[in-house]
């Protein structure tokens, strides 16, 4: 099965991250993205159980729903996590990320549940989330990491406006080997002119 839209960016970041900001619920057309609690490992768990999905991803499928839960959830980790939740049914459909980096920059990351996946969820949730990360909190930059294989996310990132930057041969050795990076950015400047 090939990955779909969002399976996505995020993969990690070698960047000095900064201290956390607070997670606020963001809303969009179809959608209302709140912080992540551990109650919502058991959504996530079918998509982030399954190696195809976990397949660009840096470690592979989780086992159990603790560990996932663990994971998801680390105290230590420094990034925000958002659950994507569907107004009209409930479903908790996808989890978006940012991690705060140095030089106000953040690294955007997505997954959406398997069995959604291609209803363009990544795209309305990321695109709110940026225009949070660059009119609200005022970054300058955010940027993504893909795996080159991965078309359907990095076609997603291309979509959201971002341009790419590197791609670095063999950079990270991952659950599935040695893989080749693409490292994309886009500036507040260039998000503005888009949005506007």
């Amino acid at each position: 099965m090939a990955p779909k839209e969002s399976e996505g960016a995020g993969r990690a970041s070698d960047r000095k991250v900064t201290a956390s900001l607070p997670t606020p619920t963001l809303e969009t057309t179809r959608f209302t993205m709140r912080k992540l609690v551990r109650n919502d490992t058991q959504a996530l768990f079918p998509t982030l159980s399954d190696p195809e999905q976990c397949k660009f991803m840096l470690s592979a499928a989780f086992e159990t729903e603790e560990k996932l839960g663990d994971w998801l959830c680390d105290p230590d980790w420094n990034g925000r996590s958002w659950s994507t939740i569907e107004r009209s049914t409930g479903e908790l459909v996808a989890r978006i990320v940012a991690v705060p980096c140095e030089h106000e920059t953040a690294e955007l990351g997505y997954i959406t549940v398997k069995h959604r996946q291609g209803e363009g969820i990544a795209f309305e949730c990321t695109q709110r989330l940026l225009k949070q990360l660059y009119e609200v909190e005022n970054h300058h930059r955010v940027f993504a990491v893909t795996d080159p294989r991965n078309l359907n996310s990095n076609r997603l990132i291309e979509k959201l406006g971002f341009r790419r930057e590197a791609h670095f041969v063999e950079n990270i050795k991952t659950h599935i080997g040695w893989c080749d990076e693409y490292y994309w950015g886009m500036l507040k400047s260039e998000w503005l002119k888009r949005n506007r």
